[in-house]
């Protein structure tokens, strides 16, 4: 995936710089920034799967999944600077106006270019869904923006193609287009930080697990201590499971095994772990 999106990026890259060198356009230079960003990005997203697919070691017993986050960081880091690299353009057609030329041809240009991305968008985001892959699902999010972005510096141009006295819509939209991929930059951001921090897993998946628990608890036992993470793909799953004190090692070990079985068919990439305790040393836990 990442491998297509680099491939896209390339192609769509030179058709945007071509469209600006046609028309001029302060526009369509913003949307060629992006389609540079998006290339740098790829690139990223492809080293950061390289990593994250490697076994575990002996210094890293717990895989290599969160180098994911560190690729959709980058990709945020990188969005905000064409945001500012956009805005800059921008500000200087404000100060220096400049007749746009050729406007028809830069606009089918860039329309086969939007084109292609926002197939190779799609095709990204079916896949990430399909892997669960952070990485993947940033570079997909981040070429969706770019059509979003081509689409307003298109309709701009269009506007100028029927009202051509009205040359300030250009720069207007390269500044919109600015703020608008802002906001993406910094979702991303948010999401890298969050899953570099052990964030949990959603509201949703926490209490599927809680109902897994219980639905495989005996009578007499219960569990506390329920802690969860997620790096990358891969889903971490710990508790305390409380069991009457007179249960053998092998009846609690077949229990344990059950209950990580039930959990693992339903989330995918479980890594469970569960510390059994006698249930007599602990009051007032919820079963």
């Amino acid at each position: 995936m990442a491998a297509l999106s680099i491939a896209t990026s390339i192609a769509t890259l030179a058709l945007k710089f071509g469209a600006y060198f046609l028309t001029g356009s302060v526009g369509l230079l913003s949307d060629a920034l992006e389609a540079l960003v998006n290339l740098a990005a790829g690139l990223v997203a492809l080293a950061a799967l390289t990593i994250a697919e490697q076994p575990a070691d002996s210094r890293h017993s717990y895989g290599h999944d969160k180098a994911e986050y560190f690729a959709s960081g980058v990709e945020g880091t990188l969005i905000l600077f064409a945001a500012v690299s956009i805005m800059y353009a921008a500000g200087g057609r404000f100060r220096h106006p400049a007749a746009l030329e050729n406007l028809g041809a830069g606009v089918l240009v860039g329309l086969v270019a939007a084109a292609m991305n926002y197939a190779t968008a799609r095709i990204m985001l079916r896949a990430a869904r399909e892997h669960d892959s952070v990485a993947i699902e940033a570079d997909a999010r981040h070429l969706m923006t770019d059509v979003w972005t081509s689409a307003g510096v298109l309709g701009g141009l269009l506007a100028i193609i029927l009202m051509p006295q009205w040359q300030i819509i250009d720069p207007l939209i390269a500044l919109a287009v600015g703020l608008h991929i802002i906001a993406t930059g910094v979702a991303l951001l948010r999401r890298s930080v969050d899953g570099l921090m052990d964030l949990a897993l959603s509201p949703e998946e926490i209490g599927r697990v809680e109902e897994l628990i219980r639905a495989g608890l005996p009578p007499g036992a219960s569990f506390h201590a329920l802690r969860t993470r997620k790096a990358g793909a891969r889903r971490f799953i710990e508790f305390h499971l409380l069991l009457p004190g007179d249960t053998s090692v092998a009846e609690s070990h077949a229990l344990c095994d059950r209950i990580e079985d039930s959990i693992a068919a339903r989330l995918a990439n479980a890594s469970i772990t569960i510390h059994v305790e006698p249930r007599e040393a602990h009051r007032g836990v919820r079963s």
